[in-house]
């Protein structure tokens, strides 16, 4: 049975032959990438994917966008924001989106890019068939709807979902879910031409309960937001869920956070106004109100969020940790359920004049419960109490080819955290960054979200060098090097520690339909291991060599192959290596039919988890899927999207996974008795 799956695999790598090839342009092969890099949070790279979605649907007329309107576009750097602008200050009206073939600073794979978020508008003539802001009925009749429904469900049973005794369950409670078997979410949104959004979200995970009679509620998490923007002074409102960053991230950020590759261009964050939560996503994001005004080159940004939010307690009703998945399947985690109460407030006064700019930013959060961390070495410096404050200035200024960002961060007891850049881009095909951090152990911002190698903006000091650059004709070059030192004990690591982060990736563009790709990771840190010798363990180093060979291929009629081999090497001092090989295999379509659609599969060979390995397949229309494979066996999944009608678009998705060398999945309530798991994805999407 081996063989044969071997042999089809080998078939469709080496075998096919048919005329089919890949843009490397493709926003949705760039933020693959960039989830790819395993350092970026799940839900960043959701909020980023549907960002980008919304914006794809609802492209901006490049004869009217404002700067305001490109720094909201997450795909775009500073530089590059600053660059397009004043462009189109010299150029407008443009002709036709090429035109930005033009911009200084904009190469051609990032022009291909982003072209599919814009458009060439008549101004005159879309400012007359705009009805009147003021009248909120209008939005209402004239803004663009689209409502969206999606279904997922588990075909393999699991243990969660299986039939127990009331005695069992007595003693057991948390054995069996409450809810059913299946996922399920509800959203709609509204858009005015840009000055007002409008959506409301409703989502069940699998698991939980779903109109059951002792749950009325329906699904299990709602959420709502409205943006109203360009009224007088007031720049941005938002109401309702909605996202913010400040400067850097060193106090405030649960906008986009980007991985280090992404960082080589990236590096700069800036001040944004609040966007919309739109995201099934239920935590990381703040419920209440924001508003920026606009006074010349000054700009106020102000906010206040009063949301619940699930903790895990104490017996003396402390809160230990935050419980971020957003499941409550069982008695257990139902109980969780917004059991504390989190209040948010803070303000930025930010000054811009031509190429620089300078913020002022503060922060002040409130629990209903102590926070209070069960007691570790590793946590003897976090954040303790019901509260806490932060206050920040940072600073950006752009000279032709360079830019310098940074920020320098206070908390309430007085320890100070910065981050400073420079970027140095001399022309369209080279761009050079050079970031330095200082993040004391006694530095504690929970909302922080800023450059880091750990999970926590604390105790961190480290130094990026970061290069993208074209040796020669057709090749790209992205590459970085990262060291950072831990000086004080983490979790898993009972001493100061370090880490080494490289990364290389080259891509040679055969045409411009298809590319070579070769990628090499190579990360060495530090923890807890077993020393020959030693009762106790040791501070030992371990790494982890990655390299992924790929090759893209598009056609002009709308086939599309993806071929890739993903090799992992781990090895920790004094153990045997763990090695992983991966290889997949995917065929689209996106031609002119109104059925498109993909076909994956992927044969996966791995000793450990450690030496685990990333794919990315395609999954339905307004969702991102990223699976990790370790152990033996094949992963096929087959995708299709239907154009009904040109307002209403149907999906689905089965995905199914053989394992050669186990007989159990998963463990505790997700355990299936067996070697494989079969999964479905539906959604249906109706536009007007």
């Amino acid at each position: 049975m081996k063989t044969k799956y071997c042999a089809c695999i080998c078939y469709l790598i080496f075998g096919l032959t048919c005329d089919i090839c890949a843009q490397n342009g493709n926003w949705r092969e760039y933020v693959m990438q960039l989830n790819e890099e395993e350092q970026v949070n799940p839900v960043d790279i959701d909020n980023m994917y549907e960002e980008l979605l919304y914006l794809e649907n609802n492209p901006m007329n490049l004869n009217e966008v404002s700067q305001e309107q490109l720094e909201r576009f997450p795909l775009l750097s500073s530089d590059e924001v600053t660059s397009i602008i004043q462009f189109l200050k010299v150029n407008r009206p443009l002709m036709t989106v090429y035109e930005l073939r033009n911009v200084p600073y904009l190469n051609y794979n990032t022009v291909r890019l982003i072209i599919p978020f814009f458009y060439v508008g008549d101004i005159e003539k879309d400012k007359t068939e705009v009805p009147d802001i003021k009248k909120i009925k209008n939005s209402v009749k004239y803004g663009r709807h689209e409502v969206q429904l999606r279904f997922d469900k588990t075909l393999t049973p699991r243990a969660g979902y299986g039939e127990f005794t009331d005695s069992i369950l007595e003693r057991y409670p948390n054995r069996k879910y409450q809810g059913e078997n299946f996922y399920t979410s509800l959203r709609y949104s509204l858009k005015y031409n840009d000055k007002i959004e409008a959506g409301i979200t409703a989502e069940k995970d699998a698991g939980e309960p779903f109109l059951k009679p002792y749950y009325t509620k329906g699904y299990d998490h709602y959420g709502v937001h409205l943006i109203i923007r360009d009224v007088g002074k007031l720049r941005t409102l938002a109401l309702g869920d909605y996202r913010l960053s400040f400067g850097q991230g060193l106090i405030l950020n649960n906008d986009f956070s980007g991985s280090k590759s992404w960082g080589i261009d990236n590096i700069a964050k800036r001040t944004l106004s609040p966007k919309r939560h739109f995201s099934t996503a239920e935590s990381n994001f703040f419920r209440g109100g924001a508003a920026v005004f606009d006074f010349g080159n000054l700009s106020l940004t102000a906010f206040y969020s009063n949301k619940k939010i699930d903790a895990n307690l104490s017996d003396e009703g402390h809160i230990t940790s935050f419980k971020v998945d957003g499941l409550h399947r069982t008695k257990s985690e139902i109980e969780k359920k917004k059991n504390s109460r989190e209040e948010v407030t803070g303000a930025n006064i930010n000054f811009r004049k031509n190429r620089f700019q300078a913020g002022i930013s503060g922060l002040y959060h409130k629990y209903s419960r102590i926070f209070n961390p069960s007691m570790r070495d590793y946590n003897a410096y976090y954040l303790r109490g019901t509260e806490n404050f932060n206050a920040s200035i940072d600073y950006s200024y752009q000279l032709p080819g360079f830019i310098f960002a940074g920020e320098t961060a206070v908390a309430k007891n007085g320890a100070v955290a910065t981050l400073n850049s420079v970027q140095y881009r001399p022309n369209t095909e080279a761009s050079f960054t050079l970031l330095h951090r200082h993040y004391p152990v006694t530095y504690n911002a929970l909302h922080a979200q800023a450059f880091s190698e750990g999970s926590r903006i604390q105790n961190e000091n480290g130094l990026f060098m970061g290069a993208a650059f074209k040796p020669f004709k057709r090749f790209m070059v992205n590459t970085y090097l990262d060291f950072a030192r831990f000086p004080w004990k983490k979790y898993g690591v009972d001493g100061p520690s370090k880490a080494t982060d490289f990364y290389f990736r080259g891509t040679y563009t055969l045409s411009p339909l298809s590319y070579l790709e070769a990628r090499y990771k190579f990360k060495m840190k530090e923890k807890n291991l077993d020393h020959p010798g030693q009762e106790n363990k040791s501070v030992l180093p371990y790494t982890t060599n990655k390299i992924r060979l790929r090759y893209n291929h598009e056609y002009e009629s709308g086939w599309n192959l993806r071929s890739t081999v993903d090799f992992a090497r781990y090895n920790a001092s004094y153990q045997p290596d763990e090695k992983g090989i991966m290889i997949s295999q995917n065929i689209g379509y996106r031609g002119e039919r109104r059925i498109k659609g993909d076909a994956y599969l992927a044969w996966f060979n791995t000793d450990t988890y450690n030496a685990r390995l990333y794919s990315y397949e395609r999954n339905l229309l307004s969702t991102f899927y990223m699976p990790s494979f370790y152990g033996k066996g094949i992963r096929l999944a087959l995708s299709a999207k239907f154009e009904i009608t040109s307002h209403l678009t149907f999906s689905a998705k089965a995905g199914y996974t053989n394992y050669f060398n186990r007989d159990v999945i998963g463990s505790g309530t997700e355990q299936i008795n067996g070697n494989s798991r079969t999964d479905i994805f539906t959604y249906l999407r109706w536009r007007l």
